[in-house]
């Protein structure tokens, strides 16, 4: 019997739908769970694509059944229990072989783990993941950081299970080490960002126009055919307009507002912070999540504050405001994916990646859930200006930016006025207003850490006077 062509630990959900495509694809894959059981019921439920897997009940049985040098996805919980598995592994692997970790792993992790197996003759690949159950079984966005070498030796696989744009795979390796997870985290906090900022729309719509969830999923549907078009408009639609099977009410509005996270949006913002780059539309996504947990808190606070007395929410004409929304919304997208890759250009100056903007860019345009239609002209802006400073000084989205900035200004203005929250598209515009401002104001923060702390100050006129006249009796 010829051997595997690649090897797969833990058939979860993902896991087992991830070696589904890869057998699919004409890749022969050797399975294994922990669970015998697992590994048994998974091979029994395979059908005609059982020809392509073999399911093995030992690590000495999975590692045999392995082409060498072997490639072993590990699709497993993230943190110590990947530490775990490779300890287990190594034991039994050869020279060249291959451990891939696929879960949503913090890089830092990857970067420990790559560096660990330097001197010996293992490596190690830290690989994103992004599209869901969906994406695992029919076509994931694929970001890989390791050697150049070592991903050679999956290269082939990749591209045939990976999501196709115009017959163009969307996998990429990316540089060494964690590079692959550090994309990924960076997707997952643009993702994070992109859906407070839908959910934040909903609520103008839902509290201030006092529409429906299916008149709300109108409105998506038809931006969905426009410059918003997008897997997350598309999911808002649906889910929508969806009917809840035991009430027959709504299904989104017997839904508890308590968001889950599991900590690559949160990464995001550790990372950017550690690099000094503001990502303030990930910041407020996160926060308003962990706020959002606090139902207990809110609802009593609600029953002490009250909510704003700020009267009716009125808009002059409603459907220029609906209009406006939509304008909002693609304005607020661009800055939370100008801040995204603006965090990811940073990092591959620290670490020496040297990052391929267009290509994130491109593998990122299906599979993965922030697929989206503008995605190709981010392809194409960094493709022109691939070292620029900012996505949005790039000449076409300068244009967006400067053609959809009043919408956004009205939006935030007529929800503040009418006290409803929108953090995510606030910090959207506090960020394009602090980035376009050549003359700020941390200057009285100079003057202020100069005072308590002596810390210093450049002056606009260059000359050699660094301190200010603080010790002549202006602090008595």
């Amino acid at each position: 019997m010829s051997q595997a062509e690649i090897g797969l630990i833990g058939l979860g959900v993902m896991g087992s739908n991830l070696a589904l495509n890869i057998a699919e694809k004409g890749n022969k894959i050797a399975v294994f769970n922990r669970t015998v059981e697992a590994t048994r019921k998974f091979y029994a439920e395979a059908g005609e694509l059982k020809g392509q897997i073999v399911p093995c009940e030992t690590i000495e049985e999975f590692v045999a059944a392995i082409r060498p040098p072997r490639p072993i996805i590990i699709m497993i919980r993230a943190g110590e229990a990947v530490d775990q598995q490779m300890e287990i592994l190594k034991p039994y692997l050869s020279k060249g072989d291959i451990m891939i970790d696929a879960g949503n792993a913090n890089f830092r992790d990857t970067m420990r783990r790559f560096d660990a197996l330097k001197d010996s003759e293992l490596t190690f690949i830290g690989m994103g993941v992004s599209g869901g159950e969906e994406g695992a079984r029919h076509g994931p966005s694929i970001m890989v950081g390791g050697t150049e070498e070592s991903y050679r030796r999956v290269e082939k696989v990749l591209t045939s299970i990976a999501a196709k744009y115009e017959n163009d795979p969307c996998v990429a390796w990316l540089g060494e080490n964690g590079a692959g997870h550090f994309v990924k985290t960076i997707h997952n906090g643009i993702e994070y960002a992109d859906m407070q900022m839908i959910a934040e729309i909903y609520g103008i719509l839902r509290d201030g126009l006092k529409m429906s969830a299916a008149e709300i999923g109108e409105v998506f549907g038809t931006w969905n055919k426009g410059r918003l078009n997008s897997y997350l408009i598309e999911i808002t639609e649906k889910v929508l307009k969806a009917a809840d099977p035991l009430t027959g009410k709504p299904i989104v509005d017997m839904i508890l507002d308590k968001a889950g996270q599991k900590g690559t949006g949160k990464w995001s913002v550790i990372e950017a912070q550690n690099l000094g780059i503001p990502a303030t539309g990930i910041e407020a996504a996160v926060a308003a999540r962990s706020i959002s947990s606090m139902k207990e808190e809110r609802e009593a606070a609600e029953k002490i504050l009250g909510l704003p007395p700020v009267g009716e929410f009125t808009v002059a004409d409603r459907e220029a405001f609906i209009e406006d929304l939509e304008n909002a919304l693609l304005a607020a997208k661009i800055g939370a994916y100008a801040q995204g890759f603006a965090v990811m250009s940073a990092a591959s100056k620290e670490f020496g990646w040297n990052l391929p903007m267009p290509t994130i860019a491109k593998i990122w345009r299906a599979g993965c859930i922030i697929r989206s239609q503008f995605l190709d002209e981010i392809t194409t802006a960094f493709t022109k200006a691939p070292d620029v400073a900012n996505l949005i000084v790039t000449p076409a989205f300068a244009a967006m930016v400067k053609e959809t900035d009043g919408a956004l200004r009205r939006v935030v203005s007529a929800a503040v006025l009418g006290g409803l929250p929108v953090p995510a598209l606030a910090s959207a515009l506090g960020y394009f207003d602090s980035y376009r401002r050549g003359r700020g104001t941390a200057n009285v923060i100079q003057a202020q850490r100069d005072f308590f702390g002596a810390h210093g100050f450049d002056r606009v006129d260059g000359a050699d006077s660094h301190h200010g006249p603080w010790g002549s009796g202006l602090n008595a």
